[in-house]
C-alpha cells in the first residue's frame, strides 16, 4: 500500500520513514516541499498521508485542505504530526480534513501502530465502496432487466389487440412516436417522455373484449353499437386496475382519458380542459391523426396533409391547444415517420431508455 510522507526536516523525515518501512506491502514516498507533494498525488492514489504541521512553504493544515479537494482524496487517512499542543490548531485540522494527529518528538510503535490501523480502515473504506458499488450495479442490472420484461409484454399486448383491430405493429408504433415528439414538444422530461412512449400503444386495449362484427364493421356503427364500443374504455382500465407500476399509471390515464374532449363533449366522464390528464390529451392527438392517416374497414386513408389541417381545425375543440401547437412544431419529424416509416430503432432505443 503506498504511503505518503511529508515534512521538510530531513531529520525527522528519515526517522518516520525508518518506522514504517518495515511494514508488509508498504511503498514510502517522501517529500520535503509540500507542493511537490501535492502534484505527486495526482498521479498516485496513496492510501496513507502523514504531514507536518510546520513547513515554510504551506503548513499542514492548508496541505490537508488542498488534498481534501482532490478526487480520490476525499476520505483517505491523514495524520498530522506536531508538537503544538494548541486546542485551536488541532480544531482547525480536524476541520481541514486531519483523521488523527501524532505529538513530536513521536514515539515509533505508537506510530506503528496507528499507521496500521489507518491503513486497515482504509482498506475496509475500499472494500465496502466495491461492494456497494458491485451492489448498485446488480440492482440497477435488475431493476433494467424487469422493466425491459415489462416493456415487451406491453408491446406485446398491443400488438394482439392491434391485429384484432385490424391494424398492424405500424400503428402502435406511429401513435407511440408521435405521442412522443409531442410530449417533447411540450417539454416534459425525458422519463415522462418514455413513459408515454411505451404506454401509448395500450390506449385501446380494451378492445380485446368488443365483438370482432363491432370491430371490423364496414359501415357506419349503430347506437347500440357505438355504445358497446366505448365500454372498451372502463374494459381497458380494469385491465391494470391492480398494478401499482409508474409505467400502468400512465397507461391507465391514457386508457380513461384519450376519448375525452378539450371542450367537455368526449367520453366516457365528460372530462374537459385540464382535467384531463397531460398523458391522455397528447395521444388523443397521436391517435386520431394516426387514425385519420390510416385504412381503417370503415374508410380509406386521408392524405396526410388533409388529416394535419384536420387536427390544426380541432384546437380548443376537440384537442388541448398547447397540444396542438407542440404537433405543430414537431410536424416535420411527425411527416417524416410516414414518409420513412417509425423505425425499429427507434423502438429499441425508447425502451433501452
Amino acid at each position: 500500500m503506498p504511503l505518503l510522507i511529508v515534512d521538510d526536516s530531513e531529520s525527522s523525515l528519515l526517522a518516520l520513514e525508518t518506522a514504517v518501512r518495515g511494514f508488509a506491502g508498504c511503498v514510502v514516498e517522501s517529500f520535503t516541499n509540500p507542493l511537490e507533494a501535492l502534484d505527486r498525488c495526482q498521479a498516485v492514489d496513496f492510501d496513507v498521508v502523514l504531514v507536518d504541521y510546520m513547513m515554510p512553504q504551506m503548513n499542514g493544515i492548508e496541505m490537508i485542505r488542498r488534498l481534501r479537494r482532490r478526487p480520490g482524496y476525499e476520505d483517505v487517512p491523514v495524520v498530522m504530526i506536531t508538537s503544538q499542543a494548541k486546542r485551536s490548531v488541532r480544531l482547525e485540522a480536524l476541520e481541514a480534513g486531519a483523521t488523527d494527529f501524532l505529538a513530536k518528538p513521536f514515539d515509533p510503535l505508537e506510530l506503528q501502530a496507528r499507521v496500521l490501523n489507518l491503513m486497515a480502515l482504509h482498506k475496509a473504506q475500499l472494500a465496502l465502496a466495491d461492494r456497494a458499488k458491485s451492489l448498485d450495479m446488480a440492482f440497477r442490472h435488475a431493476t433494467e432487466q424487469a422493466d425491459m420484461r415489462e416493456q415487451e409484454i406491453i408491446w406485446c399486448l398491443a400488438q394482439a389487440m392491434a391485429s384484432r383491430d385490424g391494424n398492424t405493429g405500424d400503428h402502435i408504433e406511429r401513435v407511440a412516436n408521435i405521442a412522443e415528439l409531442i410530449a417533447e414538444g411540450l417539454g416534459l422530461d425525458r422519463i415522462q417522455r418514455r413513459n408515454i412512449y411505451l404506454a401509448a400503444p395500450l390506449h385501446d386495449i380494451g378492445k380485446i373484449a368488443i365483438p370482432d362484427a363491432i370491430l371490423q364493421k364496414p359501415g357506419k356503427l349503430e347506437r347500440h353499437e357505438i355504445e358497446r364500443m366505448r365500454e372498451h374504455v372502463p374494459i381497458g382500465v380494469a385491465i391494470l386496475a391492480n398494478s401499482s407500476a409508474e409505467l400502468s399509471r400512465v397507461a391507465t390515464a391514457i386508457i380513461a382519458g384519450h376519448h375525452e374532449k378539450w371542450d367537455g363533449s368526449g367520453y366516457p366522464k365528460g372530462l374537459s380542459g385540464d382535467a384531463i390528464p397531460i398523458e391522455a390529451r397528447i395521444v388523443a392527438v397521436a391517435d386520431v391523426f394516426e387514425a385519420l392517416c390510416s385504412d381503417r374497414p370503415y374508410k380509406q386513408a386521408w392524405p396526410i396533409e388533409q388529416a394535419y389541417e384536420e387536427i390544426i381545425a380541432c384546437s380548443g375543440s376537440h384537442f388541448d391547444p398547447a397540444c396542438v401547437a407542440a404537433f405543430r412544431r414537431k410536424w416535420p419529424a411527425i411527416r417524416a415517420l410516414f414518409e420513412h416509416g417509425a423505425g425499429e430503432n427507434h423502438h429499441m432505443a425508447v425502451l433501452n431508455g
